[in-house]
């Protein structure tokens, strides 16, 4: 993996250059999925520039080893604070829990915001005391999870499931259809089993597929995800630091569409379902460019979508 850090590489990385307004926001996942926190942020900070890494090569991470996750979200900083960005959202909920540490020690001078499931809102929704959490196999077994669960939702029985076939379909560009439907269908009986009426969108992936989401799970069911409560954690940070490149912007109903100074790259060297995942979900023609060297061999076995 060329991305691979070196000691010269970090000692560069601690001493980046503090950012300023005039710079872009650094938005990454492991592939897609980020995509729709990206939209929300469109719309919250329309007067913002943005790039955008999809590790697509090295996607699924819900299935790596810990250790497998840091090294490629630290390799995805160092190429996003290489662009001089002031911001970095982490539009991943399993980078969240495993890497935010290693992030925010290495990049002391860059805001992070970071994503968790929407328990706390869920929680607060229900209101036959039982929440479902579909989300990645690293986030759905996460001592991350738990402790959002025993701080936010006292009282309130929480149960979650892994999808990682999911995540698959997203990045393949599936996102609706009865295929899609009967993915979801398997995915989450244990969750609608326990007669849950709110269920929480747990990976950034997931509300790509949230048409598809909402028909299977019926009108009984709400369904959330966390986008919206993530852009206007950026904003606030943005604020604090005094980093908004326009301190009376306001937010729009609508997301504005991807600009040409607006950045979209990946890992992986085929763009087209990447792409036409982008397009879909911004409204807009999306070209993305390849970022070599950034593969990393699995070293455990990844899902497939055959049942």
């Amino acid at each position: 993996m060329a991305g691979e850090r070196s000691s010269e590489k970090s000692n560069e990385a601690s001493m980046a250059a503090q950012p300023t307004a005039a710079a872009p926001i650094g938005v990454f996942d492991t592939g897609v999925g980020g995509l729709t926190i990206l939209r929300d942020l469109l719309r919250e900070l329309p007067d913002e520039r943005f790039i955008y890494f999809g590790d697509t090569g090295n996607c699924p991470y819900g299935v790596r080893p810990d250790d497998e996750i840091r090294r490629l979200a630290l390799a995805i900083a160092d190429f996003l604070a290489a662009r001089r960005v002031k911001l970095m959202v982490v539009a991943c909920n399993t980078i969240s829990v495993v890497a935010r540490a290693d992030l925010r020690n290495q990049y002391p001078t860059i805001p992070f915001v970071v994503t968790a499931p929407p328990v706390k809102p869920a929680a607060q929704m229900t209101r036959v005391g039982k929440v479902g959490v579909a989300a990645t196999e690293a986030s759905a077994q996460s001592d991350y999870l738990r402790s959002l669960i025993n701080e936010h939702a006292q009282g309130v029985e929480v149960f979650a499931v892994g999808c990682p076939r999911l995540v698959l379909l997203a990045e393949a560009a599936r996102l609706d259809g009865p295929d899609v439907e009967e993915t979801i269908r398997e995915d989450i009986a244990p969750l609608l089993a326990q007669g849950i009426d709110v269920l929480a969108l747990g990976c950034t992936h997931f509300p790509a597929l949230r048409p598809a989401f909402e028909r299977v799970v019926g009108p009984t069911v709400r369904v959330i995800d966390s986008g919206a409560a993530i852009a206007r954690q950026a904003r606030k940070k943005l604020a604090e630091a005094n980093l908004l490149v326009s301190s009376t912007g306001e937010s729009v109903e609508a997301p504005r569409l991807p600009r040409p100074d607006d950045e979209f790259w990946r890992s992986g060297a085929d763009g087209a379902a990447f792409d036409q995942v982008a397009s879909a979900l911004l409204g807009a023609d999306v070209q993305s460019r390849h970022a070599e060297g950034m593969i990393l061999q699995p070293s455990a076995v990844l899902p497939s979508l055959a049942r």
